[in-house]
């Protein structure tokens, strides 16, 4: 196995993406901004990848390799580079915590390299679904190995676990449990310090975000390591359990917000406008437009 040093890294990975793409979360035909794509690694042979869209998860063992979430097809593109010169070992798994395509973008990037794509059920035909409305069917990679609930596999040393805990911020999102590192990659389940988004024509479920986010934090202890699918501008993409339940009190406060508004009579754009959360969310980067629609097309919907 090649070690790959900063400097060489660096030289081969910087990225300076002047081409606006439409992540799920960021506005349509706004600039993306450069940057640094890196890896950093956290304990066990596990780390991250960190580039443009969702935080790739990585695990590079002597006898195994796994990668969580592939992003967009230049960063994947860069991140399966990095992977190849840490190790010259094929890829076991490509596993998908959601379908969004700042996380499966790079999926036919790795395919020629993996063995196996894994996600929920569910994640294949909502990849579809958006594909054939964007026309970019070519463009995909899907999963061939789906679960319902749970599905678990031993690599290098590891044991790691899949988990379907409902609709939260998709109808098909997962936590990866990386058990002996005491790890969990949440994809989009977490974002830190970062107003979220709800999809829910794809199944999301505002309550059902913060039931999830109880039941992954009661499953866990205080030493997990949680890797957040997107983090706030210039902060860790990896956070603890305090962080999860603060981000289940976000939810909280949203659904009680509009609640509020709705027993006043006013409209969903009014409660957008005159947006008010807790303090404690001040710092939180975007707007809680989207999560106060989802909210309220929820809590209105006659289903």
């Amino acid at each position: 196995m090649t070690k790959l040093t900063r400097r060489d890294f660096l030289a081969t990975s910087t990225l300076a993406l002047g081409t606006a793409h439409h992540l799920f979360g960021q506005t349509p035909g706004a600039p993306v901004p450069p940057v640094e794509a890196r890896f950093e690694m956290l304990r066990n042979n596990i780390g991250v990848f960190i580039g443009r869209g969702g935080t790739i998860g990585w695990l590079v063992a002597p006898d195994g390799v796994v990668v969580v979430d592939s992003q967009f097809p230049d960063t994947a593109a860069t991140a399966l580079a990095g992977i190849k010169q840490r190790s010259t070992r094929p890829i076991d798994f490509l596993i998908n915590s959601h379908h969004h395509g700042d996380h499966t973008g790079g999926n036919l990037v790795f395919r020629p390299a993996v063995g196996k794509i894994v996600s929920h059920s569910r994640v294949p035909g909502l990849m579809k679904t958006v594909a054939v409305a964007a026309k970019t069917e070519a463009n995909q990679a899907y999963p061939d190995t789906t679960f319902d609930q749970t599905w678990v596999t031993k690599i290098g040393g590891e044991t790691i676990n899949l988990k379907y805990y409902g609709p939260a911020h998709t109808g098909g999102d997962i936590a990866i449990h990386f058990q002996n590192a005491n790890i969990v990659h949440m994809g989009d389940l977490m974002s830190s310090i970062r107003h979220p988004r709800a999809d829910r024509p794809a199944g999301a479920s505002v309550k059902g975000w913060i039931t999830v986010l109880e039941h992954i934090a009661k499953d866990h202890n205080g030493e997990t390591i949680y890797i957040a699918g997107h983090s706030k501008v210039g902060t860790p993409v990896t956070v603890r359990r305090q962080d999860l339940l603060s981000f289940r009190d976000y939810f909280t406060a949203v659904l009680a917000y509009t609640q509020k508004g709705i027993a006043a009579g006013k409209s969903v754009d009014e409660l957008v406008k005159s947006a008010t959360l807790p303090a404690d969310f001040a710092e939180y980067e975007g707007t809680p437009e989207n999560a106060i629609r989802a909210a309220h097309d929820e809590l209105t919907s006659k289903a």
